[in-house]
């Protein structure tokens, strides 16, 4: 049995390790222009946020969720007199995202490299398995993680299920990420410690009450300050 306090850590992947947010917020603003005509006195983003909340049961997370809430939402809004230049329009902005270049973030890689000499790094990202495994291509991280996980949600079982799996239980596991709804709280509700590293857009959805009391929390500016706290808890 270990004698470390922490053997294992994951990551989280969208606007983590690399943009994502900005995408979706520039097609919603896209979109809201293009519903303009059609629309008047709704509040479309208002609109959309309701289709993709009652829908992530069905799509789950990701650009083809997204996309087909906006084609709801179209229908929706125009009582079913959507033009199909229209629909048409949102799927081409669908498939455009689905190609999006992969920016990644400040301090990723030289904090992956120093890590993976010391600790097993796991990958946990939630969204669609194509689209993941493709940004995961495109940003070379890949060969510093010793296992990819994508997700369909995260729970606390969640990452108790990866953590006994990829190393030596959630008790000697963080998980860091953007994400205090996803990546945050289930992770010490896990029982694994848990750093939130903030990044400018996140999702409404994503959105959580900060857990500062909690003993294992800690946040960060960025990636930079992670290898002191890696290193305090030994």
């Amino acid at each position: 049995m270990t004698t470390r306090n922490l053997t294992t850590i994951g990551f989280d992947a969208d606007d983590t390790l690399w943009h994502n947010e900005r995408f979706f917020r520039f097609t919603e603003a896209r979109f809201a222009e293009l519903l303009a005509p059609h629309a008047e006195g709704h509040d479309v983003a208002a609109r959309l946020l309701d289709a993709e909340r009652r829908n992530l049961a069905f799509y789950g997370y990701g650009i083809k969720g997204f996309t087909l809430s906006m084609i709801e939402t179209a229908i929706e809004l125009t009582e079913r007199r959507v033009p199909a230049a229209v629909i048409e329009t949102i799927l081409d902005w669908g498939r455009e995202m689905l190609h999006h270049p992969v920016e990644t973030l400040p301090h990723v890689l030289e904090t992956l490299e120093a890590l993976d000499a010391t600790h097993r790094l796991v990958l946990v990202t939630k969204g669609d398995l194509f689209d993941q495994e493709r940004k995961l291509a495109a940003s070379g991280l890949g060969e510093w993680f010793d296992a990819i996980e994508i997700v369909s949600d995260k729970t606390a079982d969640t990452y108790a299920r990866i953590f006994a799996r990829h190393g030596d239980g959630a008790g000697h596991a963080m998980m860091v990420g953007n994400s205090l709804k996803s990546d945050i709280v289930p992770a010490l509700q896990a029982g694994a410690w848990a750093v939130h590293v903030p990044h400018d857009l996140t999702w409404v959805l994503e959105h959580a009450e900060e857990p500062k009391d909690a003993p294992r929390y800690r946040a960060i500016v960025d990636l930079s300050e992670l290898l002191p706290i890696v290193a305090e808890i030994g």
